[in-house]
């Protein structure tokens, strides 16, 4: 990647290098089915996820990897690919729904793992489109003048919120489909407000709530000391839950609205949309809201991993973006679609490879 052009501004902010980090080896479904008595056959057909990557160890549960971990090691990977130094790094931030501790933040970990110091930091509490809502701050940390050089980071370690230690097979189905869905990972990128050739510029970013009056499809409780006196006499708490079938009913939708949202805005056609990196949410539930995509943009080249990284959340649009350098050519156009459920957020991103 070639480096930023000191003193020359770009009209956009644009993406020099992404990275990602997956913990230890995949767990497959035959694995997971057999650690927790379930069905595999059953699992590929609800979920369609193959593989996924844990932060812990599947038969002990012994933590294996943190949040600071991930997103240090993606940030590292995302620096050299951008030819970039801590030195040149004028802020950070990062999206996740699962941070280490509440304090210190984790951004904060990250940065003085990689030897960043002295610059504004930043962490949102978000869920999948949070990624979208890290690379919203810093186009608008882009136009000041003293920011030349962002990182964006973005990640999950789920792990912490499955029952690894309990027999599942007679929980609902809100609760036991994190267990097959969720997963750890972690991403980077680094951006730029300079001139550098092969840029992936980023002309438009939108991130927006649509949540008024609806139920949230996805609910992950934050405990404390005081939370849990009464777990013993209640019954264990419920980290997670989601309703499924709100997901797989809305989110196609809202994925429709979004890409015609990031077109019409940009004045694009859909036919010059070259790549289309839609949203993440399962295999199978990928592929039902990929086929609705489609109707509009036909051309366009599918940039999918949840099948075999698993749901890790805010990693997910880093590790789209991260095949989407390697793939796309120059002129190239490209989508990043996001729907979070919690609330319903749509959050997307148009690229366009300089």
């Amino acid at each position: 990647m070639t480096a930023p052009v000191p003193g020359v501004l770009a009209p956009v902010p644009g993406i020099l290098a992404a990275a990602s980090a997956l913990p230890g080896d995949p767990v497959d479904n035959a694995a997971l089915a057999a650690r927790f008595g379930l069905d595999a056959a059953w699992i590929e057909t609800f979920v369609g996820t193959r593989t996924r990557y844990f932060a812990a160890d599947l038969a002990t549960g012994e933590r294996t990897h943190t949040l600071a971990d991930l997103c240090a090691e993606a940030a590292r990977r995302a620096l050299d690919g951008a030819g970039t130094g801590a030195a040149d790094i004028d802020f950070v931030v990062l999206a996740t729904a699962t941070p280490d501790r509440l304090m210190p933040a984790t951004v904060n970990i990250v940065a003085e793992r990689l030897g960043v110091d002295r610059v504004p930091t930043y962490q949102l509490q978000s869920g999948c489109a949070g990624a979208v809502q890290a690379f919203d701050v810093a186009r608008m940390l882009l136009k000041e003048p003293s920011h030349r050089t962002g990182l964006v980071l973005g990640g999950d370690v789920c792990v912490k919120h499955l029952p690894l230690h309990r027999d599942v097979r007679g929980l609902p189905p809100r609760e036991l489909v994190n267990l097959m869905v969720f997963a750890d990972g972690a991403g980077a990128a680094v951006l730029t407000s300079a001139r550098a050739a092969g840029r992936l510029a980023v002309p438009k970013v939108l991130n927006q709530l649509t949540g008024l009056g609806r139920r949230p499809g996805q609910t992950i409780e934050w405990y404390g000391a005081a939370d849990l006196d009464g777990a013993d006499r209640d019954g264990p708490p419920v980290p997670a839950s989601e309703d499924y079938k709100a997901i797989e009913s809305e989110v196609p939708d809202l994925a429709v609205e979004l890409m015609w949202d990031l077109l019409s805005e940009l004045g694009w056609a859909a036919e010059d949309v070259g790549h289309l990196l839609p949203p993440q949410l399962s295999g199978r539930m990928t592929g039902a809201i990929t086929a609705r995509l489609r109707d509009d943009v036909k051309a366009a080249r599918e940039i999918s991993c949840v099948a075999r990284t698993g749901n890790n959340g805010n990693a997910l649009p880093f590790l789209q973006l991260e095949r989407l350098l390697e793939e796309i050519a120059q002129g190239g156009r490209a989508l990043c679609l996001t729907v979070e459920s919690s609330k319903w957020i749509k959050g997307g991103l148009a690229l366009e490879r300089e």
